[in-house]
């Protein structure tokens, strides 16, 4: 299919509808369901269930129960020390870059705004304006829990409306603005070394993203962000390489660092890249 035709194709149909669909057979527990949506995904996919706590693909109860599988201990041990930060997920780099004067630059020719990323966030886009950015990209092969690049302290999280367009590169060449027009949550931490933000990019058939504080958050009515309600002070703070959230399918994450000291290690765009791996270091204090 023609990449422009395949574009205006994600214009038209109901994307909402169709992911709600995909979403609900890929939690369906009944095996005229689960069966098939596992064997084309293993066949298609043949994604390494050796570092699954459960190898088995038939034990898992659904489909997105394969999905979202957890890995044995160990599986993803983090990079370096305290001072390194690493990559949140499995996937690939698809930009590397700094949001510069309130700017955050996406490959393939676009660019959008840091406050369009924000949902309109001015005072939170000024406190991250000019810090290094990475887009990593989740295949459908990929694990597809999140986890802490380093500790932080939940300070807000919000849910953003917004189109369901596929994140691959095909769309995202033809999309302008793509992540700052598609469904998304915005997590807002503080640090040590500063305020930073990590965003779940919705897409097409992904049913819903999630966090550990506030389990799966589905697509909700309306156009204006929604503030999720923080937990109990004594729960805010994860540590290095802690699960922060899940895809229940496949889609993309924006990091979002603080200004001022951070440094990229050896990574660059197109490189694959596994949670845990580093992606560079603070400055010594």
């Amino acid at each position: 299919m023609p990449d422009r035709l395949f574009v205006l194709l994600q214009y038209l149909i109901p994307q909402h509808l169709l992911s709600r669909l995909v979403g609900a057979l890929a939690r369906s527990t009944l095996k005229p369901v689960r069966n098939p949506l596992v064997k084309l995904f293993l066949r298609g996919y043949r994604p390494d269930l050796g570092e699954a706590v459960q190898p088995d693909p038939a034990a898992y109860a659904s489909f997105n129960a394969l999905f979202t599988r957890a890995l044995k201990p160990g599986a993803r041990p983090l990079a370096g020390d305290a001072a390194t930060f690493t990559s949140p997920v499995d996937g690939r780099i698809s930009d590397i870059g700094s949001s510069g004067a309130a700017r955050a630059i996406r490959a393939k020719g676009h660019e959008y705004t840091l406050e369009a990323l924000l949902a309109g966030d001015s005072v939170r886009a000024q406190r991250l304006a000019g810090g290094p950015c990475m887009t990593i990209y989740l295949a459908p092969f990929n694990y597809h829990r999140i986890h802490m690049p380093f500790a932080g302290r939940l300070v807000a999280a919000d849910y953003v409306p917004g189109r369901l367009f596929s994140v691959n590169n095909v769309t995202a060449q033809h999309v302008p603005g793509l992540f700052a027009r598609n469904e998304r949550l915005v997590l807002h931490f503080e640090s040590p070394q500063g305020p930073w933000a990590l965003v779940f990019v919705g897409a097409l058939f992904v049913g819903s993203m999630g966090t550990v504080w506030h389990g799966d958050v589905i697509p909700r009515p309306g156009r204006r962000p929604v503030a999720l309600p923080l937990p109990p002070e004594g729960e805010r703070t994860l540590l290095r390489g802690a699960e922060v959230g899940r895809f229940n399918m496949g889609s993309t994450v924006v990091l979002l660092l603080p200004r001022g000291g951070a440094a990229w290690g050896e990574v660059q765009e197109g490189q694959p890249v596994r949670m845990g791996e580093a992606l560079g270091r603070w400055p010594a204090a």
